[in-house]
């Protein structure tokens, strides 16, 4: 199947400021800079997965919506809407936005804290990319808990209302990325060596940016 390779305001759906604001995001590290500012998505009132326009009028994000926003900036300047899911084991997933330069890939990433977010394109496959979170990617028990990786999901293979314009949540992209092959990054044996987090590495995995407010639950997102 064919996709546009640059997205329209009209195929989007989006309004003319709305458009706008993620046009003017002409490169992965102005998409970056974006993200980083929407404030965190601390889920209060219940679990979400809000659409483009959802987390520009409520400034808020977690992981997944935050690739969403990526992804769909990328497209409106002429580079395909690619997202990779990364599963672990007794922690959540994360959802990152991918892009290429030259053959090299590289990624968008929404986190409330330091260790899991941008990543300079230099890496030569998704499985290069992926370990490259596999250190820092740790559960509430500081294990490193990263364990496979999605292959590249192509956002146009969406309707593009379900997931750029949806005023409810978009589940659907979430049951696609979950449904989607997944690449495991160790082997069993290989995860009965793994070495829990030191004293302080685990202060450095405290660090956030925004603080979670006291009638917040726990994030299902990093």
């Amino acid at each position: 199947m064919r996709f546009p390779k640059t997205a329209s305001r009209e195929l989007l759906g989006l309004g003319a400021a709305e458009y706008r604001t993620l046009a003017r995001l002409n490169t992965p590290e102005k998409i970056q800079a974006f993200v980083n500012d929407i404030p965190q998505n601390f889920e209060i009132g219940g679990v979400t997965c809000l659409s483009v326009r959802e987390v520009l009028r409520q400034k808020r994000a977690l992981c997944i919506e935050g690739a969403m926003v990526a992804a769909c900036a990328l497209w409106i300047n002429g580079e395909p809407p690619y997202l990779m899911d990364m599963k672990a084991e007794r922690d959540f997933d994360h959802v990152i936005t991918l892009f290429r330069r030259g053959r090299h890939w590289g990624a968008i990433s929404k986190t409330n804290g330091p260790m899991l977010r941008w990543r300079d394109p230099v890496y030569r496959s998704l499985r290069e990319l992926a370990m490259s979170y596999f250190h820092e990617y740790t559960n509430g028990r500081y294990q490193k808990s990263l364990r496979s990786y999605s292959r590249a999901y192509d956002l146009r293979r969406l309707e593009t209302a379900s997931w750029v314009t949806n005023t409810k949540h978009c589940w659907d992209l979430g049951w696609a990325l979950e449904a989607a092959h997944h690449y495991p990054l160790l082997t069993h044996r290989q995860t009965k060596l793994l070495r829990t987090r030191d004293p302080i590495e685990r202060e450095a995995q405290k660090l956030r940016v925004h603080k979670k407010p006291p009638e917040a639950g726990r994030p299902r997102r990093p």
